[in-house]
């Protein structure tokens, strides 16, 4: 897929928006990270040095680990050892954890969640542009900017990695190459359990679109990599392949030993809580709602398949976050469960852009002053943290310099859209 014109500029100013924002350290980075440090310093899946600061955590075997899929925490080793070795991590860091360091836990973050939030942006701006020339800078925007993606983009949460991968698996499927999205959506898996839905989705796609088991056996082969590592991991920690981490959660909190991890049917309530109530996906994102309109263009405009795999996705995704014990997922900028599909449903921006260019821009540019407004009030700090504070700036300026990239993306996709 080829980019679009100001395509890096708008890649700097998204990122020097989203990446911005500083949020305290919480459970899962001290889960996620905790075994980061504990591969690398003791070689040990184990975090019984670090359990004590979080809850999130599963017990076997008498020891502790983390009770999260161990993507993030492989993706996070590189900058770890990269930290050890320029000095920026200490021995005190290492045996409190280096989040109580704010230097070391902002490159962590950057360079995990932070990484595959630009990947994903970048992705959803091809894949417009690909679809509808002219629309790639203006979909990025609205997707890196409007949507979830944004205040997720600075943490060690899993989600939008995980959407990154998928969404590359679909992206692969559309080009033919079975195997490389067997690989990517099996990768998906290894960063959000629940990432499987659209492994499984995106696998039938595979098989209804080319019509051969070939190309489905292709698939498997690919996703059997990933998927064979995450086999190993559960193997190492709790003692079979087939036991993910939740299974033996222990933080003390919680229903994830009902139903399925925490995951039933959905009701109705649920459902309308995840979409329309407090910090529901549409209230701040209202966007979304011309997105899904535009993959209802898709279909009309014979591209049934793909807009078919991406609503497929959406809803799927909607109806486990609404089945789970805590649909808004805690301290969090909305029902974060969800955003592994917010790519799938950014499909439909190109066609929404195309058909009502004003409309979405105007919609878009409710759902960034939302997204801004949830990146800034959610967390463990509820006060517009920002890295530049951290770094001992003032805060009313911190914000500042985070408000003017924002605009200047603003400003590039209203120039896109007069043109």
């Amino acid at each position: 897929m080829k980019g679009y014109r100001r395509e890096g500029l708008l890649l700097v100013l998204v990122g020097l928006t989203a990446l911005t924002f500083a949020y305290g350290p919480g459970w899962p980075d001290i889960s996620r990270l905790g075994l980061t440090e504990s591969v690398a310093l003791d070689g040990s899946l184990r975090i019984d040095r670090y359990a004590p600061q979080t809850r999130d955590k599963s017990r076997y075997g008498g020891h502790w680990y983390s009770d999260k899929a161990p993507g993030i925490s492989f993706l996070a080793l590189p900058s770890f050892e990269a930290m050890r070795a320029l000095q920026v991590v200490d021995r005190n860091d290492e045996r409190r954890g280096l989040w109580h360091d704010r230097g070391p836990l902002i490159a962590a973050r950057i360079l995990t969640g932070g990484l595959a939030f630009l990947v994903c942006v970048l992705l959803v701006g091809r894949a417009a542009e690909a679809l509808r020339p002219g629309t790639g800078l203006v979909s990025a925007a609205t997707f890196g900017l409007g949507t979830m993606a944004l205040p997720l983009a600075s943490t060690t949460f899993g989600h939008i990695a995980a959407g990154a991968l998928a969404f590359g698996a679909f992206l692969a499927a559309r080009r033919q190459s079975a195997a490389l999205g067997g690989a990517l959506a099996g990768a998906a898996v290894v960063f959000e359990y629940q990432a499987a839905i659209a492994a499984a989705v995106i696998a039938i796609f595979f098989v209804a679109r080319r019509r051969s088991f070939r190309s489905l056996g292709l698939f498997a082969l690919g996703a059997a990599v990933p998927l064979a590592l995450l086999a190993a991991y559960d193997t190492a920690a709790f003692g079979a392949p087939q036991h993910l981490s939740y299974r033996y959660f222990a933080g003390g909190f919680g229903r994830q030993h009902e139903h399925f991890f925490g995951i039933g049917l959905a009701p109705p309530h649920a459902i309308a809580t995840t979409l329309f109530g407090h910090r529901g996906l549409l209230v701040f994102s209202p966007v979304l709602v011309l997105a899904a309109a535009g993959l209802v263009l898709l279909w009309r405009r014979g591209l049934r398949s793909e807009a078919a795999v991406c609503a497929a996705v959406a809803v799927l995704f909607v109806l486990v976050d609404a089945g789970n014990w805590d649909p808004l997922g805690g301290l969090s900028p909305g029902p974060r469960y969800v955003a592994p599909a917010l790519p799938f449903l950014a499909f439909g921006l190109p066609e929404a852009y195309r058909r009502w260019p004003r409309l979405t821009g105007l919609f878009a540019l409710v759902s960034v002053g939302g997204m801004l407004y949830q990146a800034g009030t959610y967390g463990p700090n509820y006060d517009f943290s920002t890295v530049w504070w951290w770094l001992g700036l003032p805060r009313p300026l911190g914000v500042v310099l985070v408000v003017v990239p924002c605009f200047a993306a603003i400003g590039l996709v209203a120039q896109a859209l007069r043109a």
